[in-house]
């Protein structure tokens, strides 16, 4: 109950009533839209919820961010958002805010900080810490809003989000829309607290449980944690209870759990009809100015359906332009130098390089800082920029990685480190769901330059589960570049062009890499374009295409088939995706025969998809089937005799090759 002391000013409380008419008339029309079909696919409405979202993002800057979820409406409308374009959005229209390839769950403006509504349950806490992340580094005194259900605190990433913004002090604000019920499950079924905000207390973050149909209890409490974030204290949480009338989605048609008694007197507290009645019994609004702005909100949102409605179709056109931002054009020019650099060294190089020439690169990751991580990858990084760039995180891959795409999402350039490439399983949403598709999801309109790097690869005796090469997972997603050096030099190259890159790349360093001998790398700074192959061996009677450790096995076998009298060309790809298909497809219309090698299983690998792209524009050229090299089709044993049956040797290479010459 509202205190005298949390008692709005009656203007204040008329422009809050205000917006929550808008919004309520809003997501009205979208219910009766969908049903008559206008509106397709599904959307989730807040009605009944109207209070929290517009008593929070009245309290908001312009330039403050608000993380959101599939239940988003409400936030946006209440942070800014045209209702014109988000219906255009709606009906899939090229005028909505994502041009119709986000739909209601994925609603976002960067401009008005609102940095995306999301699908996936939980995102938004990861994503609401980064954009947090990156307002402390600039200290340019934004704080991040983080809107989740009740659902969502039952996931990880909830977990991790939470602790990773206590550690680090982060200005972030938890605020639990709990409406009680997830799909159709009660959240007391599901937790064992009877408070959500209970579990903040693990992670000594304040929180307290406020009446969510009341705008003037949450804007005392949002008050109070915007004044915390502010001024450095670091994150808060509000639990909100509060409650949705409809079902979860409007396309669900699922049995209403809920009973009637329970909706009928929650529907008794409407916070609107509230708010509208203690205007009235102040004196502040009459009936006819109530049924006015009423109107006025009505019209507001008529205005908005024609608006959409009017929108034409996005093309194919620009829907492919939306998948990867541009990249300026890179030429290749080979430097060279006597000093030798380790594989290792050449990329701590790199980081240092483009950390020194933009001070928004900052390197994220276990064990990263003063220790330089397992494989010293990023020694000497702390030292020289100081634990706010380089960060030693928890073990807390997903939250990690959503973080550093949050971060990327409002203006950093986040290097993710995964220890063992292994784990990066751990942080698929973050990469897949989120890095890969944010871009798209938002009509080409934002960019999310992030880099997660790290080794990958065998040969060392760590077995199954720290030895996987998982490639083949990530080319295969639309919107991530993949790239996997095989030399210091490219490293150095490759990585400085994928830090500079408005994309997300995945960055793999095979584990061998770093136990081979020094080699030449300059040392003033270079890119190497990203998307372009090198031809490691010329040759006239067989193209070799290998990746990363194998690439120097493939020169070894060459070495031996020119032996042999079998002239093999090798050819690095160097980057997997996009792909120098012209370079491969030239060497094979020379060579006229193609022999692939790569240390990842052969079914479903990288390997498949080059033989489809031969196969589909050179077959006509291929004197003989095309032939793959690749690991065993079994997880990496431990014992060191059968890692090095499991792993394509030189021999095994050249043997293949002579195969292939018969």
């Amino acid at each position: 109950m509202t205190t005298d002391n949390q008692r709005l000013p009656d203007e204040e409380l008329k422009a809050l009533w205000r917006q929550m008419t808008l919004i309520r008339a809003f997501e009205g029309r979208v219910e009766e839209l969908f049903k008559q079909g206008r509106i397709r696919g599904t959307a989730h409405s807040c009605i009944g919820q109207e209070a929290t979202a517009a008593a929070v993002c009245a309290r908001l800057r312009r330039d403050d961010y608000v993380a959101s979820y599939h239940r988003g409406h409400g936030h946006c409308l209440a942070k800014g958002a045209d209702p014109g374009r988000m219906m255009a959005e709606l009906f899939g229209a090229s005028d909505g805010y994502c041009g119709g390839l986000g739909g209601s769950m994925h609603i976002a403006d960067l401009g008005l900080g609102i940095i995306g509504a999301n699908g996936i349950v939980g995102a938004s806490l990861p994503l609401g810490v980064g954009a947090a992340l990156a307002s402390k580094i600039r200290r340019d005194g934004r704080v991040a809003v983080a809107f989740f259900g009740d659902g969502s605190t039952n996931e990880g990433v909830f977990h991790e989000a939470l602790n990773l913004a206590s550690i680090w002090k982060l200005p972030v604000i938890f605020f639990c829309e709990n409406n009680q019920y997830a799909l159709t499950a009660s959240f007391s079924e599901m937790m064992s607290c009877e408070r959500v905000v209970d579990r903040a207390a693990a992670y000594r973050i304040p929180g307290q449980r406020v009446d969510g149909n009341d705008v003037a209890e949450v804007t005392a409490a949002i008050d109070e944690a915007i004044a915390r974030a502010r001024d450095g204290e670091g994150p808060s949480f509000i639990e909100a209870l509060t409650y949705r009338w409809g079902q979860h989605s409007m396309r669900a048609n699922l049995r209403e759990p809920r009973p009637p008694e329970e909706i009928a007197q929650w529907k008794a507290r409407d916070p609107i009809a509230r708010a509208r009645r203690e205007l009235i019994e102040r004196g502040a609004l009459d009936d006819a100015a109530a049924a006015e702005m009423e109107t006025q909100a009505a019209s507001a949102v008529e205005r908005a359906i024609d608006f959409g409605a009017a929108s034409p179709p996005p093309t194919a056109e620009f829907m492919l332009s939306a998948v990867y931002a541009p990249r300026a054009d890179v030429a290749e020019v080979r430097l060279t130098g006597e000093r030798a650099l380790s594989y290792a060294e050449a990329v701590a190089e790199a980081m240092r390089q483009e950390m020194e020439r933009d001070a928004k690169v900052i390197v994220l990751g276990e064990d990263v800082g003063l220790t330089g991580g397992i494989f010293q990858a990023t020694r000497g990084l702390c030292e020289r920029f100081g634990p706010e760039r380089v960060r030693d995180t928890p073990i807390s891959e997903a939250a990690i990685v959503g973080a550093a795409v949050g971060a990327a999402l409002a203006g950093l350039r986040p290097i993710v480190e995964i220890q063992f490439f292994d784990f990066v399983t751990l942080a698929m949403d973050a990469i897949v769901n989120q890095a890969a598709k944010l871009r798209f999801m938002l009509g080409g309109a934002g960019s999310v330059p992030l880099v997660v790097r790290g080794p990958q690869g065998g040969g060392i005796r760590v077995g199954a589960q720290h030895s996987q090469s998982l490639e083949a997972w990530f080319t295969h997603i639309p919107g991530l570049v993949v790239i996997a050096p095989s030399t210091p030099y490219d490293a150095k190259g490759l990585l400085t062009s994928a830090i500079r890159d408005d994309n997300p790349v995945v960055f793999l360093e095979h584990k061998l890499l770093y136990a081979a001998p020094p080699s030449p790398v300059p040392e003033e700074s270079y890119a190497i374009p990203i998307g372009k192959g090198e031809i490691k061996r010329a040759g006239r009677d067989l193209t070799i295409v290998a990746t990363m450790a194998m690439v120097a096995r493939a020169l070894s076998a060459a070495a031996a088939l020119e032996r042999q009298g079998i002239s093999a060309e090798v050819i690095d790809p160097r980057t997997l995706a996009p792909l120098d298909e012209d370079l491969i497809l030239a060497s094979v219309r020379k060579t006229n025969r193609l022999l692939i090698v790569h240390e990842a299983w052969p079914y479903g690998g990288f390997a498949a998809e080059l033989c489809a792209r031969v196969v589909e524009k050179a077959f006509d050229w291929l004197d003989a089937p095309i032939a793959r090299v690749c690991a065993l089709p079994v997880p990496m044993p431990y014992n060191g005799e059968l890692e090095r049956l499991v792993i394509p040797s030189a021999d095994a290479i050249a043997e293949a090759a002579v195969k292939l010459m018969a």
